[in-house]
């Protein structure tokens, strides 16, 4: 019994000896597990500010780029800005330079004989003005033109109290825009129809110009990425179809024509269905010129223009009347019969650089009312310009 007894007790301190190592184990083991959450945590908060950091360092690095590329976007737009401000620059001491050097015939005779008289007389009387009247008038400008030019100007001198020639000098000047200007609104472009083929009719008698002008208008265009189309409809004049399509192929632009004789408004017809089918930008028509035969050419003019609008929108969306500036009066007489035949939207003036009476262009539209919208100076394509008003005045008195 003892025995068992001392065995019991033995057993006892084993099994308590075993327990207290047991819980120093699973203390340690707390421990240990407490330790390595503590170092998993601490990880996981190292790996989430690494992450942290890494996403601004991101940010910052994406923001930086973005700041440079937009500084270089901004430098690349000033360059071009320059560049294009410069190009509009060039362009247009180029074209000023045109209208000076257009215009050097009609200012040499013309300004100098203004020079001469406003040295001549230190007061503006009636002589000064009897004499500036017909100085106006041999450079073209026109009777009625220069009558309300005078009218004008002498009420100007006894309002604002004038009495010098010298001072008259920038009044007259002034005078000479404002009635041409006439409170008008001056377009100088084709107006381009917005659905489908612009066609624009040529008009004008036989020797102004106006197949070469046709060529010129076409090759501007052309540069200016417009499919173009030359449709030669004067098949009365020996030569005129052939002379248009030579243009074509010089330009290197598209023709259409028939053979001599033929019906010109079934020549229109045909060449717009062509540009319809084609998707061409613009139909440049050459039209004849018997002005002799006033009757027969009004009607064939208003059979081109029910053909045109049958078959386009709004067309023609323009008529150019283009005119010899070297034949001066006539010309006018010649803006005033196709007035009467069809509905003129503009003039064209050619060869303005072979006369000394450059007048023309104020008393076209103080005549007739329709505005100059080119005007021609030489025979190279760059020589045909726009008309601006400001660029003509200036080409014009530049001496005075």
């Amino acid at each position: 019994m003892k025995r068992l007894k001392g065995m019991r007790v033995i057993m006892g301190i084993f099994q308590k000896i075993k327990n207290m190592f047991s819980e120093q184990k699973k203390d340690n083991i707390d421990k240990e597990t407490g330790e390595i959450k503590s170092d998993v945590q601490e990880a996981k908060n190292k790996a989430q500010s690494l992450k942290t950091y890494s996403q601004q360092e991101g940010q910052e690095q994406i923001k930086t780029a973005r700041t440079k590329k937009q500084k270089k976007q901004q430098e690349k737009d000033y360059e071009n800005n320059q560049e294009n401000s410069n190009t509009k620059n060039e362009t247009e001491a180029s074209d000023v330079s045109i209208y000076e050097k257009g215009l050097e015939k009609s200012r040499t005779g013309f300004v100098s004989r203004l020079s001469a008289l406003t040295n001549k007389y230190k007061i503006a009387n009636d002589d000064y003005f009897d004499e500036l009247e017909e100085i106006l008038i041999m450079a073209d400008i026109g009777v009625k033109t220069v009558t309300s030019f005078i009218e004008r100007l002498k009420k100007r001198i006894k309002n604002e109290k004038i009495d010098t020639p010298e001072v008259l000098r920038e009044i007259i000047i002034d005078e000479l825009f404002i009635i041409y200007v006439n409170e008008d609104v001056l377009v100088n472009k084709i107006n381009f129809n917005p659905n489908g083929p612009t066609v624009v009719l040529f008009v004008g008698v036989n020797g102004v110009g106006k197949t070469t002008t046709i060529a010129k208008l076409a090759k501007k265009y052309k540069d200016e990425g417009k499919k173009i189309l030359l449709v030669g409809a004067d098949t009365f004049r020996a030569g005129a179809v052939a002379q248009l399509n030579d243009w074509s192929k010089k330009i290197g632009v598209s023709f259409f024509g028939k053979q001599e004789a033929t019906d010109p408004a079934s020549v229109v017809y045909d060449a717009l269905d062509k540009a319809k089918q084609e998707d061409y930008d613009l139909v440049l028509i050459d039209t004849a010129g018997r002005l002799q035969n006033k009757i027969n050419l009004m009607k064939e003019l208003e059979k081109i223009n029910k053909v045109i609008a049958n078959q386009i929108e709004n067309g023609p969306h323009e008529t150019l009347l283009v005119i010899d500036s070297t034949t001066g009066q006539n010309g006018i007489s010649q803006a005033k019969s196709f007035k009467e035949i069809t509905n003129i939207t503009g003039i064209v003036l050619t060869k303005l650089d072979g006369t000394a009476k450059g007048g023309i262009v104020l008393a076209i539209k103080e005549e007739v009312n329709i505005p100059v919208k080119f005007i021609g100076f030489g025979e190279s394509a760059k020589d045909l310009q726009p008309f601006d008003i400001e660029k003509y005045i200036y080409g014009l008195f530049k001496d005075f």
